[in-house]
């Protein structure tokens, strides 16, 4: 009797201990895994994210089979209309009503801002990938977080490095007046300044902007070697094609620090041509991005931008943290992203800083000439492989609380 007695005590306990290493017994909230793609849908970075972006996080659930620890993967979307108020609103009604455990993309810093506090409160978590500010990793970092394909101090460190190098010292900043375009223009200016360049002037314009010609004027009369342009997606493609129409590139070198491969496409290579910028990602640098790129383009019929493919990434490296963690806790599934070795397709050399900034290489590019591009989306050739370390700020240059434990 004992024996049997004994022999059910060792059953129980070797079952208990198997029910408890199951990482994703009951640990999943609402028996889901849900996914909320919150980007710009209609607005002027909507060919940069928007339509394209969720189709990425549909590949990346699709891609990973559909369940993550057991449980079905979900995904819901909308438009925040680069509106912070609006993006606010629909986070808190995704995390209060809607069981969205990991809201991700964004577009807009600002937007971007507003939903950490909330996702902070809620103790959720969400992966930007297409919101640049280089706060979201810096003063406004957060255990909640992670910033995985850009952010502002990267981009302009390295284009602004470059140019600076080439005796580019004269710099004049043409900035779209919200967090993303302050970030981005200090950034560059403090690498400027650092390089022994200065900063001759400013002029900011709004949000969405169609006529920059009052802007480029004052630009055309300064005394710069660079004229820097500050924002992107619909603004730098106006403004870029405008400059050109002025003649502003006969006299001054022009910088666009977030040129995308849908910018390129908007703008065309005659006008483009020449400019050299930093991305953190190209469709066509090798089998592995090529493949993704030929996947995502018979979905979409477009080639994927940075954000694009940098959210894809993001979102598989989190569902993978899920799987180990057995959990859909935000802080504790963005602690396991921490401890995680990462290497895909996008991410290359890279590990997830204690700040929630993705360190991995960076490329310098250069537009290519109609003569040099082969034909539709053939935009870009590398000049310089930038190495992370070197392309994002050191954790001693952050402002980050959490690297100053």
């Amino acid at each position: 009797m004992k024996s049997t007695l004994g022999w059910i005590a060792a059953c129980a306990a070797t079952f208990s201990a198997a029910f408890a290493a199951t990482p994703s017994h009951a640990q999943i909230s609402d028996d889901t895994v849900k996914i909320g793609v919150l980007t710009d849908q209609t607005g002027l970075y909507a060919d940069a994210t928007g339509p394209g972006s969720v189709e990425a996080v549909r590949m990346a659930i699709a891609d990973f089979g559909g369940k993550v620890a057991g449980k079905p993967i979900a995904m819901v979307d909308a438009d925040h209309q680069n509106k912070a108020d609006v993006g606010a609103t629909i986070a808190r009604r995704w995390y209060e009503q809607e069981n969205v455990d990991v809201i991700v993309d964004f577009a807009n810093s600002a937007v971007a801002f507003a939903v950490l506090e909330i996702t902070k409160q809620k103790n959720k978590a969400m992966l930007v990938s297409s919101a640049g500010s280089s706060d979201l990793t810096g003063k406004a970092c957060s255990p909640n977080s992670v910033q995985w394909t850009y952010n502002t101090y990267a981009l302009a460190n390295s284009t602004a490095r470059a140019l600076v190098k080439e005796g580019a010292k004269r710099w004049y900043f043409v900035t779209v007046d919200y967090a993303f375009g302050h970030a981005l223009r200090n950034d560059a200016a403090r690498t400027v300044e650092k390089l022994g360049g200065t900063v001759t002037g400013e002029v900011r314009h709004p949000l969405n902007n169609m006529d920059f010609s009052s802007f480029l004027l004052q630009a055309q009369g300064a005394n710069a070697d660079v004229v820097a342009f500050a924002n992107t997606g619909g603004d730098l493609a106006n403004s870029i094609r405008q400059a050109q129409e002025f003649g502003l590139a006969r006299n001054h070198k022009l910088a666009a620090f977030l040129m995308q491969t849908s910018d390129i496409h908007a703008i065309g290579l005659p006008t483009a041509q020449g400019l050299q910028l930093t991305t953190a990602f190209y469709w066509d640098l090798d089998d592995k991005t090529r493949d993704f790129a030929q996947r995502f383009f018979a979905k979409t019929k477009k080639r994927p931008t940075m954000v694009q493919a940098g959210l894809y990434s993001a979102v598989t490296n989190y569902l993978k943290a899920v799987e180990k963690s057995g959990t859909d806790d935000g802080p504790k599934v963005i602690a396991q992203m921490k401890d995680m070795p990462i290497d895909d397709f996008f991410a290359r050399n890279a590990y997830l800083r204690e700040d929630g900034q993705l360190i991995h290489d960076m490329y310098l590019v250069q537009v290519k000439s109609p003569a040099e591009s082969k034909g539709a989306w053939d935009y870009e050739k590398l000049v310089q492989v930038i190495p992370g370390k070197e392309a994002f700020a050191t954790s001693e240059e952050s402002a980050c609380p959490l690297l100053k434990k």
